[in-house]
């Protein structure tokens, strides 16, 4: 990642990606290209045609506070993705220095996991490496390559697509989330990763390019388990206080559903095999 683009990028990537019926404009029919005009966010943040060319060209790097505001409104940036564009222009301000992820989980966590006997669960950290795992969470991965973080899963691995019901939401989820991560490009663990999966994947490029900045918190998810067939839950993301970073990933299945009992047989052959 070059951190002097950085601005310009995010910007041109989400102008492409706003309608003008999303920030209340009327359509003037056919475009060359696809989202926003330059001059149509220069217009809705009140800078001039000029300015606005020299952001995205990143020849203007020093944005005021009410710049940045004003551009948040005109593309419709929700609180991640305003919260990065600001992080971008000033990176000083809200940068986070390049250390080893946290990759220690404390003993009472382990515990609190372990007794959610009925609940696939484990621990990542920022860029969604899986530092522990339940033993339900363990059966609900088992014998899936790269199921050490969760981004090398879904896109390193052909059979994510069938494990994944949901695999493009799921992914652009967990892509978005690593750009909320990545923040200004100073952690150089999020780089070494951003990296890897740039080579290796061209599903994750075109994700990536798309600049969507959203942290996860709680959403549907589905699996198909070779054993068990179709899992629908509902994820929930939980901060972990104690340990800036880590985060707790719960699935819970709705009670009494099908779902509840393809886990309950997950969960029997865990204990049985204890």
């Amino acid at each position: 990642m070059d951190r002097d683009k950085l601005l310009g990028e995010f910007l041109r990537a989400r102008r492409e990606v706003t309608t003008p019926q999303q920030v209340g404009l009327v359509d003037s029919g056919y475009r060359r290209t696809p989202g926003l005009r330059r001059e149509e966010v220069a217009m809705l943040a009140g800078v001039s045609n000029d300015y606005y060319i020299r952001l995205e060209q990143g020849r203007e790097r020093n944005p005021s506070m009410q710049v940045l505001d004003a551009l948040v409104q005109a593309l419709d940036l929700g609180p991640d993705a305003a919260a990065h564009l600001h992080a971008l222009a000033h990176p000083q301000a809200s940068a986070r220095r390049s250390v080893a992820p946290v990759d220690q989980v404390h003993p009472n966590v382990l515990r609190l996991l372990e007794s959610w006997e009925h609940a696939p669960a484990y621990v990542v950290n920022h860029r969604l490496d899986v530092l522990v795992k339940n033993k339900m969470a363990t059966a609900l991965y088992e014998g899936l390559e790269h199921n050490d973080n969760l981004l090398r899963l879904a896109l390193l691995n052909p059979t994510a697509h069938e494990f994944y019901l949901d695999w493009e939401t799921d992914t652009h989820s967990k892509v978005a989330h690593l750009r909320a991560a990545a923040g200004a490009g100073t952690d150089a663990f999020v780089i070494e990763l951003v990296e890897e999966l740039s080579r290796e994947s061209e599903e994750f490029r075109r994700l990536w390019d798309r600049h969507d900045v959203e942290a996860r918190t709680r959403a549907p998810v589905r699996f198909h388990h070779r054993e068990v067939g179709d899992v629908f839950t509902s994820m929930e993301v939980l901060t972990i206080d104690s340990t800036p970073g880590q985060k707790i990933i719960v699935f819970q299945a709705e009670p009494g559903s099908p779902s509840e009992a393809a886990l309950d047989l997950l969960g029997g052959r865990t204990r049985h095999d204890v």
